[in-house]
């Protein structure tokens, strides 16, 4: 497998160089020539000793001129370390951002096909750490997934701003010599042309590296939250949701044998929380600076960055594979407290035009009482229910009817979390139907996601295959 580094990178640009700049009558044909067949040398020894493969131009140079005349130097014309530099940087990142999309692209799919699987699975949610309100788990993950997307959105977004070649504006000012910029960045595989000279590398080589890690921190803290809400369930002696037990997810405790400490869960978080802070570092590297210094172009750190990136990626979506979740346990979790209780006051309201407040205050009695005298939702009793409707009407709003007006029946089945997330009726809710319609808006989301990611790779690919078959013609 070829590895795009700034090896490969700095002999593409190569390339590239002595087949326009010859067809353009800038290079003798002779010389051009001559040139190609010390750079396939060049390349040749590069793939066959990994020592061989040099990272700046001055020390790549260096190796082609112990296989040819200095005159071939002329095909550096017009050229600078700055801007061939600035252009393999580019393209090393743009790679990683396609890493980066794959992996996200994975987590994605894993993600929707678990929604998918537990429409009907309803379980709390929670606000301020505390139990707030009945949801469908699906609903709950297609808030991550709308979270992800933006993710992959800006991943998008960001490709754009950084799919503009360098090559050309020599150090900061352009050149006097006529360079076919055009040519050059279609023959790498860019979409356009950086153009402005000082802009393509000094400036953008320092702000690109910075808005990728912003992208990659966003990332990591969808992950780092998704997986906090899981921790939330492993602290219970009887969490609805846990990871499979056996290979690497779990380990067993040295001491204590009823554990089963989430390994998985608890590297993701290290591994994610690292790639936090090695994304600060760009911040750090980048700011106070004059224009164009070197701190913020840092190759080794820059791509060491995305490939953390991938990998913590790669260990969430082990996570999502891992998942066994207990519908029935997270019911039953729901019917010990009372996250359906301001169902009460809406449906107050709603069907019988008691002020939300004084529903609301009613309802906030019964939970106080029940809490008091440990009393289940659905082991509350209705005449209860209808002695304390009545004291706090006759208190709070003494020009309303004090008698309770739900049936039993319809108390019941206000607190009754699984027709609670039914019968929710705004755009975007938990209800069946939005369900459905969000996880088909998801799906196409994720298949356009997948196919932005293959097209760019066989853009790319196909700019570097013609320029290879353009090359092949040199010196031959």
């Amino acid at each position: 497998m070829t590895v795009r580094d700034e090896f490969f990178w700095l002999g593409e640009i190569n390339k590239a160089t002595l087949v326009i700049n010859s067809r353009q009558g800038l290079l003798p044909m002779p010389i051009a020539e001559e040139a190609a067949k010390a750079l396939r040398e060049v390349l040749a020894d590069g793939e066959a000793d990994p020592t061989k493969r040099a990272k700046t131009y001055i020390t790549f140079e260096p190796l082609m001129l112990k296989k040819a005349d200095p005159v071939i130097t002329l095909m550096h014309a017009g050229r600078s370390s700055q801007d061939m530099h600035a252009t393999y940087r580019s393209a090393i990142l743009r790679d990683h951002v396609l890493e980066v999309g794959d992996a996200l692209n994975a987590v994605l799919e894993t993600m929707t096909d678990l929604a998918d699987k537990n429409r009907e699975t309803v379980v709390p949610n929670y606000t301020n750490g505390v139990a707030a309100q009945p949801n469908s788990l699906a609903h709950y993950l297609l808030a991550f997934l709308a979270g992800f997307s933006r993710d992959a959105q800006k991943l998008r977004q960001f490709y754009v701003r950084l799919d503009r070649c360098p090559m050309g504006s020599t150090v900061l000012n352009g050149t006097c010599w006529p360079l076919d910029r055009e040519a050059m960045c279609k023959r790498l595989g860019f979409e356009a042309i950086a153009e402005n000279a000082y802009d393509a590398t000094q400036i953008g080589q320092s702000d690109l590296p910075v808005e990728f890690a912003s992208i990659l921190t966003g990332i990591c803290l969808h992950i780092n939250v998704f997986l906090e809400d899981l921790m939330v369930q492993y602290a219970q002696a009887r969490p609805w949701i846990l990871l499979q037990e056996g290979g690497d997810n779990t380990y067993v405790s040295s001491a204590m044998p009823q554990k089963r400490n989430p390994g998985l869960v608890n590297n993701c978080r290290t591994e994610s929380s690292s790639v936090i802070g090695e994304a600060q570092a760009e911040f750090f590297r980048a700011h106070n600076l004059q224009s164009g210094m070197i701190d913020p172009k840092n190759q080794t750190l820059n791509s060491a960055l995305a490939l953390h990136a991938v990998k913590v990626l790669t260990m969430f979506n082990r996570v999502l594979k891992a998942l066994v979740i207990n519908k029935d346990r997270a019911l039953e979790e729901l019917n010990s407290d009372w996250t359906a209780s301001q169902e009460v006051a809406d449906r107050l309201m709603k069907e019988y035009g008691v002020p939300f407040r004084i529903g609301h205050h009613a309802a906030s009695h019964i939970v106080s009482y029940a809490h008091a005298h440990n009393i289940l939702p659905l082991d509350f009793p209705y005449a209860k229910m209808q002695e304390i409707y009545k004291e706090v009407i006759e208190k709070e709003f003494p020009e309303g009817d004090p008698k309770f007006p739900m049936s039993e029946e319809e108390f019941r089945e206000a607190l009754n979390p699984v027709s609670i997330v039914h019968n929710r009726k705004t755009l975007g809710g938990p209800q069946p139907v939005e369900l459905e319609r969000m996880l088909k808006e998801q799906t196409a989301e994720n298949h356009l996601n997948e196919q932005w990611v293959a097209d760019k790779k066989a853009f790319i690919q196909s700019s570097l295959d013609k320029l290879n078959k353009e090359f092949e013609t040199l010196g031959e």
